[in-house]
Parts: structure tokens; C-alpha cells; sequence
């Protein structure tokens, strides 16, 4: 017996499941370790001894076409290897959990991360980190010393230290997926993630979480599926949920991706949470956000022709999808409650997809593309006032249609957003240097709201005269291929002066 077999045998007896020999072929299961796929027996313990063989051994996991119920022991299987969930269940149990940040699966590298030494400052822009690295990999730098961030609202903060991510060469080159979007006069931190060259791919499974009843506070639960690996394919997966009350803790997302590069999600059906709230920093009741699909610091994340079960337009449930510092996202042939970047975002894409009650939001810079999407609420893009309603960079809207559903709908702009220049969110705020609409379709038929004054490009994005941080409205605004069901006139905004620096071509 070799020595991967050896220390396969070893965890396997040390998490007391039986050990396996070295299989004869070419892949490994779940009942090579004990597991009984009966939908009662908790079979969490063979499942995390059959990946820790197959990590071992190099070689895949294929899962029988079984129910498998998980239950609430704080264990995760961590994936290494190709996995193919194949028809498999999974019923995971998360009414009564030893730690609820524990993960069920975690898709790791078998490179570990590692400290950079020597970066003390990078620059805005810059095309190189000033360092070589052992191999290609993605890098988050920070300075501690300054905040950004700084959110304004009922969920108020004092912001997070400045940070990116960084998709770099062995030279220390940074690619075009990732531009530096910081200045950074001291560089307090980095830590790189290796990139793996070849892709590993996790394919099937239905998966059914039993929510957890405890009581709505923002005591998130991670009961899915990591993916801290690059270089990683998860596809034609589904996740549904069961069991939720009138009230619960939310969840970060069945599906969460971290300091991954190049990642695609594809095919899967997903499942938003029921919206619960709590009190929020400032002392006020707030609806707390509860995801199933998470995206955090991760460069050339694709999500592509993924839905959920939910209706699109039915608002007792929260928004499927939320991100924070990341860069290069595209969406494609999606069918989903919204598309949210918290914390910024550089560069999206959002192509034939169908957004629903909580449409596409983010602040952040770069190029934003929005092609052949509808939006089934008043708006066709929202930048986050709460983050400053802030986009440095360009907006392209292409053959889009936005249809607000819901008859009450008071106003229909294709970008919303405010900021009375009053609050330090910890850099300086803008609204877009270029915007290009070119086919758009206001299907405003549904709405009978009385104080309905006819659609806009912005929203009136109200100045405080006593204003103390500005927030820059000027650029270039083209407008072309734009029809409105109701027939009254498409305007720039309500508030035409706040536009003014605009240059409009029609």
C-alpha cells in the first residue's frame, strides 16, 4: 500500500469511518467509508473521510444516485479533486448546529496561500506589484491605516481598511481583469492566493437545507458550498430551502465564492430566503440581506444561465445575490432576483438576463455593460446611496427593457441613486463620466401611480446646498432607440439642473 493510501486508511479511522484500500476504479465514493445514502443516518463523517482518500490519492469523487442527510456537526469535506454529485441528495439540517459558520463543502487548491514581502506602497493604475511571486496568483492588498466604505444609513459603519484584489504573474505583472483602483501610500499588507492551472469541476446534486428557526439577528449562517479555489467549475447544481418560520438568522449563500479567480457557476437553480429583520447600528428596524449566492474579493467570476425557484417578482423573499470587493463579474442568461455588489465592484456585465423585485445594484468603477436584460421593477440600474451612489467610470445600456410590475410605482428612472454630499464615505463620490443607452424599452403600462411624472435617466439626486463632500454630474450622456409604452416624454431627470455639466447627444 502506498503512503497517500496510508494516510487516506489513517483519516478515515480517526473519523471513524472505515478505512478504505486504494481504489480499483479510478475514483472514490461515499459507501467506500460507511456512508448509507438512507436520507436518516448522518453520513457527514464518510463523506469527509471518502474527499480527505480522494485528496490522497489525486483521484475523483462520484456520489450515488442516494440521499445523504447531513446534520448539525461542525465538519467540513474539503474538495480537492473533480466531484461529480451526479443525481445525489443532500438534505442538510440546520435546526440545531454545533458552529453555523461551518461550511459542508469546501473547494480548496492543494497550493496554500501565502504572505508577500516587500510591497510598501502601489499606485493607482500601476501595471506591475513591484515583486516577483513563486507563480500566477491572486493577490489582496491592503492599507490598514485608511478606511473606505463608510456606509450611511439604518446599517451604518465606520467602514473597512482599504483593499483589492489582484490577478498577478510570476513577475508581478497585473493582468486586465483586475486594475489597481486605489492609491495606496503604504501598502500594510499582502497576502497571495496561488492559481491553479488546471480547472477542477464540481458537476449535479439537489441539494435541500432544513433553515435554521433562531432568532433574526446578523448571525449568519455557512452552511453550502466554498469555493476558494480559482481555476473551478460548479455546475447543474440545485439548492432548495425548507422549514422556514416567521422568523430566522439570514445566510451568507449556499453558494460562496472567496479569494477565487476565474470561477464559473453555470446551469444550477438556486433558492432565495425568506426576508426576516432585526434592528439595525442606527437603532431602527431594517430587513437583513440572506443570499444564496455570495461573491467576496474574487477577480472573473462568470455566472451563467443559473434561476431560482422563487417568484422573480415575489418581495417576501430577499435578493438571491450580493458581492463585496470584487472585480470582472459577468452574468449571462440569468433569471434572478437582482444582481448586488455591496463594497464595490470594478467592471460587470450583465447580459440577457431577467432581474425581479430588487433589480441590479452596486457602486464601484469601470466599465458597467448592460445588454438584452429586463428589469422587473422602477429601475433599470441602482447605484447604492447608502455607499454614496458612486460609479467612476462608464455605463452601456443595449437593447434593454425595463417594465416595473408593481401598479404602485411612483417613479421609473433607468439609474437611481442619491447623495445630498453630506457624508465621508471614505473617498471621493461621482456619478458616471460617460453613459450610452442604446435601445430601451420603458414598458411603464402597469403603472397608475397618480404621482407617476413619466420616466428618467437619473433619479433627482437632490443637492444639499450646505454640501461638504461634492459629488461630480458631468460627462457625456448618449441616447438613442428609446420608446415609453405610457408615451409621455423620456427626460435626463426630474431635477434637470443637477445634470447640467452633462453634454447630451440624441
Amino acid at each position: 500500500m502506498n503512503t497517500r493510501v496510508i494516510l487516506g486508511a489513517a483519516i478515515a479511522l480517526l473519523m471513524g469511518a472505515p478505512a478504505c484500500p486504494a481504489s480499483t476504479r479510478g475514483h472514490i465514493t461515499y459507501e467506500m467509508f460507511g456512508a448509507r445514502g438512507d436520507g436518516v443516518t448522518d453520513d457527514m463523517k464518510a463523506i469527509v473521510a471518502a474527499h480527505e482518500a480522494a485528496n490522497e490519492q489525486g483521484l475523483p469523487v462520484r456520489v450515488a444516485a442516494r440521499t445523504y442527510y447531513i446534520g448539525g456537526a461542525a465538519l467540513t469535506a474539503v474538495v480537492k479533486t473533480d466531484t461529480d454529485f451526479g443525481e445525489a441528495r443532500f438534505i442538510i439540517d440546520d435546526r440545531n448546529v454545533e458552529d453555523r459558520t461551518t461550511d459542508i463543502f469546501d473547494i480548496r487548491s492543494y497550493m496554500e496561500p501565502y504572505e508577500i514581502e516587500g510591497m510598501t506602497s502601489l499606485a493607482k493604475g500601476a501595471a506591475k506589484l513591484g515583486v516577483r511571486l513563486p507563480c500566477e496568483s491572486l493577490v489582496e492588498v491592503w492599507n490598514e491605516d485608511k478606511r473606505i466604505y463608510i456606509r450611511e444609513g439604518p446599517n451604518q459603519n465606520s467602514g473597512v481598511p482599504q483593499r483589492e484584489m489582484l490577478v498577478a504573474s510570476r513577475s508581478g505583472r497585473i493582468s486586465r481583469l483586475s486594475e489597481v483602483i486605489w492609491q495606496y501610500d503604504k501598502v500594510t499588507k499582502a497576502k497571495a492566493y496561488p492559481i491553479d492551472g488546471k480547472t477542477l469541476t464540481v458537476r449535479g446534486g439537489h441539494f435541500t437545507t432544513i433553515a435554521n428557526t433562531d432568532e433574526s439577528r446578523y448571525t449568519y449562517y455557512s452552511r453550502g458550498i466554498q469555493i476558494g479555489r480559482s481555476s473551478t467549475v460548479l455546475e447543474g447544481l440545485e439548492h432548495h430551502v425548507e422549514g422556514e418560520a416567521d422568523h430566522g438568522a439570514p445566510y451568507t449563500g449556499f453558494i460562496s465564492i472567496s479569494h477565487a479567480a476565474d470561477v464559473t457557476v453555470r446551469d444550477c437553480i438556486l433558492t432565495g430566503h425568506k426576508t426576516y429583520t432585526t434592528i439595525g447600528s442606527a437603532g431602527v428596524p431594517v430587513s437583513m440581506g440572506t443570499y444564496d449566492l455570495n461573491i467576496y474579493c474574487a477577480v472573473g467570476v462568470k455566472v451563467q444561465r443559473c434561476t431560482q425557484t422563487n417568484d422573480l417578482d415575489d418581495r417576501t423573499y430577499w435578493g438571491l445575490m450580493g458581492s463585496n470587493f470584487c472585480k470582472s463579474l459577468t452574468f449571462e442568461g440569468c433569471r434572478i432576483t437582482r444582481f448586488d455588489a455591496h463594497q464595490g465592484v470594478w467592471n460587470v456585465t450583465l447580459r440577457d438576463c431577467v432581474f425581479g423585485h430588487m433589480f441590479a445594484r452596486a457602486v464601484g468603477c469601470g466599465t458597467l455593460t448592460i445588454e438584452r436584460c429586463e428589469m422587473r421593477y422602477g429601475y433599470l440600474f441602482g447605484l447604492r446611496d447608502d455607499y454614496g451612489s458612486s460609479w467612476d467610470g462608464d455605463i452601456y445600456i443595449k437593447d434593454c427593457i425595463l417594465r416595473p410590475v408593481m401598479p404602485e410605482t411612483h417613479s421609473v428612472e433607468v439609474i437611481h441613486g442619491s447623495n445630498r454630499g453630506l457624508h465621508d464615505f471614505g473617498y471621493d463620490c461621482r456619478l458616471p463620466r460617460r453613459i450610452v443607452v442604446d435601445g430601451l424599452t420603458i414598458d411603464d403600462s402597469r403603472v397608475t401611480n397618480p404621482g407617476y411624472k413619466g420616466p428618467a435617466l437619473f433619479a433627482p439626486f437632490e443637492y444639499a446646498p450646505d454640501a461638504t463632500h461634492p459629488v461630480p454630474a458631468e460627462g457625456k450622456i448618449v441616447l438613442r432607440n428609446i420608446s415609453v409604452a405610457s408615451g409621455r416624454p423620456f427626460v435626463i431627470s426630474h431635477n434637470a439642473s443637477r445634470f447640467a455639466g452633462y453634454e447630451v447627444v440624441r
